[in-house]
């Protein structure tokens, strides 16, 4: 298959809700070394979102009984399974950091493809934070702040307030602080200033702007 029919598949996959599928077409894109067009760019979010959220959804479900069950036979069995769904989650976000760093994150790449690739990588390390343990974590958890950070420091100088991309950054940023350095001053702080950005009237220049009028979808489809 070519690009061209890489993407279609891809989409073809999204409509049938297989984004196993949906990810793997648009690794294949991405590791044709090509610089990805805006579409191209949210179809692998889009798929890697799905792929990973089910596993955290499913690592939380399995966390809970594992605790719940503490003590019983069935504790065993859940720890298990919550291991097998951990390694799965660990496998995707690696895979995604390793696309992000090989063939995405460039210095020459327009400031929005920066940020945008930039948030991803907050986010997956993220998502490692989420089910770390011991050493490694703060590891993770500084590099995950490093991404975020830098992606931020970009879209200050180089985007809108309202752009869709800064906004859906500072949204996954307040996140970060929140749960993962336990710093809900902080989360507060960023996010009731991404609330009232996203609520403020938009300037002609700005409703004129195909970006902004789809600055809620884009949101719903990559936030956290």
């Amino acid at each position: 298959m070519d690009k061209s029919q890489h993407v279609q598949r891809a989409k073809l996959a999204e409509q049938a809700e297989r984004y196993d599928d949906m990810a793997d077409s648009m690794k294949k894109v991405t590791e044709l070394g090509e610089e990805l067009i805006d579409e191209e760019r949210n179809l692998l979010s889009v798929a890697y979102k799905n792929v990973v959220g089910a596993r955290r959804s499913a690592w939380r479900v399995v966390s809970s009984i594992e605790q719940k069950t503490e003590g019983s036979d069935k504790q065993q069995m859940a720890k298990e399974y919550r291991e097998k769904i951990e390694s799965e989650l660990k496998t995707i976000c690696k895979d995604v950091l390793h696309l992000l760093d090989k063939f995405l994150i460039r210095s020459t790449s327009p400031a929005e493809s920066q940020v945008f690739y930039l948030k991803m990588k907050g986010d997956y390390y993220r998502y490692l934070a989420e089910v770390a343990t011991g050493d490694e974590k703060a590891d993770i958890i500084q590099k995950s702040q490093e991404g975020y950070q830098a992606a931020f420091d970009i879209s200050k100088d180089n985007m809108q307030p309202t752009h869709p991309i800064r906004l859906g950054l500072a949204l996954n940023f307040s996140v970060f602080y929140y749960e993962i350095l336990n710093s809900p001053e902080q989360a507060c702080e960023l996010a009731k200033k991404v609330r009232v950005i996203a609520l403020a009237p938009p300037c002609p220049a700005e409703r004129a702007s195909a970006s902004t009028l789809h600055t809620k979808y884009w949101i719903q489809r990559t936030f956290i």
